[in-house]
């Protein structure tokens, strides 16, 4: 079976009953936590990062 993320073979019985290499696994968990780039976290706008605050106001 090959992992679908980096298309090497999958060696372990557990990777292979997961689908994915643990490499994989971690680098594709750590991409779930994270927003995208240049999209505000809730905690940075809860907060009210000004260095990322865009918001326009009108007087």
């Amino acid at each position: 079976m090959i992992c679908p993320v980096c298309n090497r073979p999958l060696k372990s019985a557990k990777s292979i009953a997961k689908g994915i290499g643990p490499v994989c696994e971690v680098k594709i968990k750590k991409l779930e936590n994270e927003p995208p780039e240049g999209q505000l976290s809730l905690e940075d706008y809860q907060l009210g990062d000004s260095k990322n605050d865009k918001t326009i106001h009108s007087h």
